[in-house]
């Protein structure tokens, strides 16, 4: 059942990384960095079974000695217990000569006792002064700190051994000798504390050139240590003894030490203060994640002045200099961790990644064991930081530009006032200059990072924001346009200039996309210079595609306003005059041109001309009996006209190719029944049969009747066939033309 459930597990793990048939190209890069996450778990491993081992084989030669020492002592004992034995046994009168020496020793212990007491409030007038001096330099030479410290060890025994002796006494005179020596107990406290404070500034009393304090203050450490082990080892012994045996000896009794863990609180203090000096350059600099790494430049001066000038003032079994590198290490790593629990700007964890490449590299430079500083900081995860950072990109764009579509979108449907010009004397909107700043901000954040992957990951999310914004917009601007076309009462006035103003701006940031683009290529690689340009280069498509939907639209907001007259074309009211109207309502749109970019503009006039085209060429190929030649001077009249009102914007000859379509259908018009043919053929070599228009012409002579229009189209159609012509290569205008069904056309009249 285990090795099922372990291949359960493998394949459950190997399926979180192949998870499309796209993925089996990633199986190299996979199975290196699963290598590498397995080298990094081993080394640490072998490394902390290293430490154990070594911890555990030292406690165990630690025990071994101290068995052999109790031993000893033990059998010490024994002796000595012995030798009290016998001289009871071998001399009569042992017991009054003992009884005689106690009571002797008990009178010397009393003078002395009382010498001190009496004696004890002038030492600490002395040692309270001198405790003074030296903790108002705590960075100074601290000339009296091991005086002060033999003061006081002893004076501390003093007070500890009368203690222990007043233990029979009432409480009373207990209470008496605690008030006597209270004073002592501060001074021991304050002590205690200015040790703890120099402890603190270790590494400023070096700065200021007094290395000797340090060393002094580990003097005092080591020799409060072994004290420490002597009371530990007589407590042991006390508890191994015969109590009878134990009795004995007084002076065991007498020890009422209290164990002060100097090396242990010195260690703790100190990582305590590395502590503290990380949590204040992150409050520092809590706002600007970017300058706090900045200034984690002492850091290394630390450690280069501990290593020179610190580790030389301990004993070797401290192992400072690795005891500070895993500290500095540690609380580095916390401190990045609280960083990125803040949710720091995208641009800030891109900076984070750069910055732990330095700190590597930093490290090795000042030949750091890679043991001190393992595990690595941010559990060696730092390409994580990527991953974030464009989840992050991905989030704050999506919220940016959702936040900009929402305002946007409601500036367009809403249209409260009239589009705003910009400094060109442009219509446009803040929408494009907005996206731009985000789009720059994040690409200049990417940019600094120095690495082609990230900038093409962030480009490649740039464009899909802005193709969903062009989407967007497309959207918009159909349903906009429906609005007016099925319910034109309701609608709000000027969709047409905001059209002109979304164009704009869509051409505005094809500008700036290009622009981009152009700035990208030159820093990036082969291998991310052709997705950077694929995207951008897509983006820029869906700009000219949403500014042309604009202009269509624009275009068909016109004809929409004018179906009142082209539904007049070819009709009865048409030989009266109907294209003026019609000239006179496009002239009143293009009025806007100098709100609109030249290229669109250009844009606008060959779609207005081409949707005039196909509108009156749609209406001649369904029209009712034309009135020759009455209909054709009518024709050549709004043609005139037309053609002078496109002249002001294009030049004559390139208008002549647009209507030449014109002159080919007045030609079958105005030809006979013999010639129609030869215009016909003119016609087609030039956009095809296009049968069911040029039929739907013919019927539309009023020369001709029923039998002359079945004459001339079978001979059209017969000739067609025999020469096998053919829809032309490209599509002409007349692709455009919907010509109507006979019924269709019967019910239309």
């Amino acid at each position: 059942m285990a090795m099922v459930a372990s291949q359960v597990s493998a394949a459950q793990a190997v399926g979180e990384y192949l998870q499309s048939p796209d993925d089996l190209i990633k199986v190299v890069a996979f199975r290196k960095k699963l290598e590498k996450e397995k080298a990094s778990i081993d080394a640490r491993l072998k490394s902390g079974v290293k430490e154990q081992l070594d911890a555990t084989r030292e406690g165990l030669k630690k025990l071994l000695s101290t068995r052999n020492h109790v031993q000893v002592l033990k059998e010490e004992m024994q002796t000595i217990d012995r030798l009290c034995v016998d001289p009871q046994n071998a001399v009569s009168t042992f017991d009054q000569i003992s009884r005689v020496s106690m009571v002797h020793r008990n009178f010397e212990q009393t003078e002395e006792m009382v010498n001190n007491l009496l004696e004890m409030n002038s030492k600490l007038d002395v040692l309270e002064d001198m405790l003074a001096t030296d903790s108002q330099q705590l960075l100074g030479p601290a000339p009296n700190l091991l005086q002060i410290h033999f003061q006081i060890n002893r004076l501390e025994a003093f007070r500890n051994q009368t203690m222990h002796q007043a233990k029979q006494a009432s409480a009373a005179s207990r209470q008496k000798l605690v008030r006597i020596f209270e004073r002592l107990s501060q001074l021991i406290v304050d002590f205690e504390t200015y040790l703890m404070d120099l402890a603190r500034n270790i590494l400023p009393l070096v700065r200021a050139g007094h290395p000797d304090v340090v060393v002094k203050l580990i003097k005092i450490a080591e020799f409060e240590g072994r004290e420490d082990e002597k009371a530990i080892a007589i407590r042991l012994v006390k508890k191994a003894a015969k109590m009878d045996a134990a009795s004995k000896f007084k002076s065991m009794q007498a020890n009422a030490r209290l164990i002060k863990h100097y090396r242990s609180k010195i260690t703790k203090t100190i990582t305590e203060t590395i502590q503290s000096a990380f949590d204040d350059s992150y409050e520092r600099y809590q706002r600007d994640p970017g300058a706090f790494l900045d200034n984690l430049g002492w850091i290394y001066q630390d450690l280069i002045r501990i290593e020179s000038d610190v580790v030389p003032c301990f004993p070797p079994s401290y192992d400072m200099y690795a005891f500070y590198v895993k500290e500095y290490h540690k609380n580095l790593n916390a401190t990045l961790q609280r960083l990125l629990e803040s949710e720091p700007e995208a641009s800030s964890l891109l900076y984070l990644h750069a910055w732990l490449k330095e700190y590597k590299k930093s490290m090795k430079e000042l030949n750091v064991p890679p043991e001190l500083i393992d595990p690595p900081l941010l559990n060696g995860e730092e390409q994580n930081l990527i991953e974030d950072y464009l989840k992050l990109i991905v989030k704050k764009l999506d919220e940016w530009s959702a936040n900009l579509m929402k305002t946007e979108i409601q500036e367009f449907t809403t249209r409260a006032m009239q589009p705003e010009v910009d400094s060109d004397g442009l219509y446009g909107t803040q929408g494009a200059v907005i996206l731009f700043q985000m789009v720059n901000q994040q690409v200049d954040a990417a940019m600094e990072s120095g690495q082609g992957a990230i900038l093409a990951r962030v480009v490649e999310e740039i464009s899909r924001v802005m193709r969903g914004i062009q989407d967007q917009w497309t959207k918009v601007v159909e349903a906009e346009f429906k609005k007016q076309t099925e319910k034109p009462d309701e609608v709000v006035a000027g969709l047409a200039e905001y059209c002109l103003a979304l164009a704009n701006d869509q051409i505005k940031s094809a500008d700036n996309t290009e622009a981009l683009l152009g700035k990208l290529e030159p820093l990036v690689s082969e291998k991310y210079r052709v997705p950077i340009n694929e995207k951008l280069n897509d983006a820029i498509d869906g700009n000219l595609d949403v500014a042309k939907k604009c202009m269509q639209t624009f275009v068909d907001i016109i004809f929409n306003d004018l179906k009142p007259a082209t539904k007049q074309l070819f009709q009865a009211a048409w030989y009266d005059g109907i294209v003026e109207q019609i000239i006179v309502t496009m002239k009143d749109y293009t009025s806007d041109q100098q709100f609109v970019k030249p290229l669109l503009f250009e844009l606008l006039v060959e779609d207005l001309l081409d949707a005039f085209l196909v509108t009156y060429l749609t209406a001649l190929a369904n029209s009712p009996k034309l009135r020759l030649p009455a209909a054709t001077e009518r024709i050549k009249g709004d043609i005139s006209a037309v053609f002078a009102f496109f002249g002001e914007f294009k030049p004559d000859k390139e208008l002549e190719k647009y209507f030449e379509v014109i002159e080919y259908i007045l030609a079958m018009l105005e030809a006979s029944k013999s010639m129609a043919f030869l215009s016909f053929w003119a016609f087609a070599k030039v956009h095809g049969p296009c049968l069911p228009f040029v039929e739907g012409l013919m019927k539309a002579r009023g020369d001709l009747d029923r039998t002359a229009v079945s004459e001339v189209m079978d001979a059209i159609k017969r000739k067609v066939k025999e020469e096998g012509l053919t829809e032309p290569p490209e599509p002409t205008i007349m692709k455009k033309i919907i010509v109507q069904s006979g019924i269709s056309r019967f019910l239309r009249t």
